[in-house]
């Protein structure tokens, strides 16, 4: 009680203490005012490099132009950190030692993006060239060609991959960076920069990077910068991430497609198959009932449950933007369901649909399974509760083709295959000493609430560090929440840009 009391209280002399911006902060604002079309300049150039995993000399060419910048920027034993497997895109480091420095920060954004299909981006936008429109795309916002002054309006939006994910947390950091030394101050703690160029992929090789150069990674507390702001346009500062797994399902019917006349009511349906066997994993208030699914959850503190309660509803104002009336677990807010493990459906597939649509009855059915998880659930016990549910339904599962005995012998086939890249959810506690000095520096930056999540909804591989270097890790998101982030027309608000300069600009000043 006596703790949760001064925590309370903390937070509070935190909230009276800082209730002006800083003059760091504001220092660090006049740079980016004046410097704004260098800054947006690099980051276009930036951004004309393809990250894709499946291009790894582009992912090489993105290495060596943030090693430059960071060269640039005067940041010293700039390298490469190559995992122990040969071909996985590097890591570009660097770091910054102080005079008097005993503590240390790490700053983590990562430059590889997601997959594109240009055919699905608006006609006016290629990936891989920086486009500047007056506003989002879907608010009539039209393209505009860059200033040659450097004025640039917040509400402005550049288009291109990897704009908001994650690239523009690289560039705000090293600009963060470039802002306090060419405005003559002098960080607190020393500084280290971790770029990864696997993260859209899994982070695979993470683990092998963080256990080789473990003594070069020691740190007091990792910041990472990736992921969106709150939904209702309030800075957010993240504690933890949920975890990931994935499982591919198909089920087996029979062995060729066959004339939905000749056999409908007669051959069993894959496609109906696996609609029922999905069905039966959730409940009509979207709860799971796969069995023990929330069993190992470990529940939040009173800190945690407090800053739940504090955050800013934008259940309303989703539902609106999203074009939906109705959410999936009633009575349950946004904030509330991303702290749960979830199941969700990422696609399915048999036969064909619109113009390729004919009369059969098709030989398979598949789906991919996306389970987000919590602190507690472990990933792979995860996965297994599934297929063991899948089983209580009748069916037999193989990791295979089915052979005819099989066909034989079993009414019901699955296939199930386990993704192998799975990653357990991480959360670091609010009452730190460290977490506390975050806090009370990114409030430095607004004169808006700081919304304090427990967990975000989405995973990046906190858990790693967590295991290889028995470190502490907090997020703290720029982008804006409507970045299309994973998809076409992917964005970044010319305003958050800065906003995010500033923010880890504030993180590099902590005393």
């Amino acid at each position: 009680m006596r703790k949760t009391f001064f925590f309370f209280l903390l937070s509070f002399l935190i909230d009276q203490l800082v209730s002006a911006q800083t003059p760091e902060v504001l220092a660090i604002r006049k740079y980016g005012n004046r410097n704004a079309g260098n800054i947006i300049n690099e980051f276009s150039e930036f951004l004309s490099l393809p990250n894709v995993a499946a291009d790894p000399a582009g992912l090489q060419k993105n290495a060596t132009f943030i090693m430059a910048m960071m060269n640039k920027r005067g940041i010293q034993k700039v390298q490469l950190l190559n995992a122990s497997t040969s071909g996985v895109p590097p890591v570009v480091y660097g770091e910054v030692i102080f005079p008097g420095a005993k503590q240390t920060l790490v700053f983590y954004a990562h430059y590889d993006g997601q997959p594109v299909n240009p055919t699905q981006w608006a006609k006016e936008l290629d990936p891989f060239q920086a486009k500047l429109f007056s506003n989002a795309i879907n608010k009539g916002g039209i393209n505009i060609p860059f200033p040659t002054d450097g004025s640039y309006n917040k509400e402005w939006r550049i288009y291109a991959r990897s704009t908001s994910d994650d690239k523009a947390g690289v560039d705000a950091i090293l600009n963060a960076y470039d802002a306090i030394t060419k405005s003559g101050l002098t960080p607190g703690y020393n500084l280290k920069f971790f770029f990864e160029g696997e993260e859209e992929a899994g982070s695979t090789h993470l683990s092998e990077i963080l256990e080789k150069y473990r003594p070069l990674l020691q740190s007091d507390l990792w910041i990472i910068c990736d992921g969106p702001v709150h939904q209702s346009g309030k800075k957010q500062i993240v504690f933890g991430a949920r975890g990931d797994a994935h499982l591919d399902l198909t089920v087996y019917a029979s062995k060729r497609p066959l004339h939905s006349g000749h056999y409908g009511n007669w051959a069993p349906n894959p496609g109906m198959m696996l609609a029922k066997l999905l069905a039966s994993m959730k409940d009509e208030n979207g709860r799971v009932t796969i069995k023990g699914f929330y069993d190992d959850v470990t529940p939040l503190t009173a800190f945690e449950r407090k800053a739940l309660e504090e955050v800013p509803s934008v259940d309303e104002q989703m539902k609106k933007e999203l074009g939906i009336s109705a959410v999936e677990m009633q009575g349950v807010t946004l904030s509330e369901a991303i702290i749960q493990p979830s199941l969700n459906i990422n696609g399915m597939q048999s036969g064909n649909v619109g113009k390729m649509a004919s009369n059969q009855i098709p030989t398979y059915a598949t789906a991919v399974l996306d389970l987000r998880l919590v602190l507690g659930n472990d990933w792979k016990r995860q996965q297994q509760k599934v297929i063991d549910h899948i089983k209580t339904e009748g069916y037999y599962v193989t990791d295979n083709e089915p052979t005819d005995e099989e066909r034989e012998k079993y009414a019901k086939i699955i296939k199930v295959i386990p993704g192998q890249d799975g990653i357990n959810a991480q959360r670091t506690s609010m009452d730190l000493p460290i977490i506390q000095k975050v806090i009370a520096a990114v409030k430095t930056t607004s004169k808006d609430q700081i919304v304090l999540q427990p967990t975000s909804g989405g995973t990046l591989p906190l858990f790693l560090f967590e295991k290889y270097l028995n470190a502490k890790t907090v997020t703290v998101p720029i982008a804006n929440h409507d970045n299309n982030q994973h998809a076409e027309n992917e964005n970044i608000r010319i305003g958050n840009l800065f906003d995010g300069i500033e923010t880890m600009g504030s993180l590099m000043m902590i005393k």
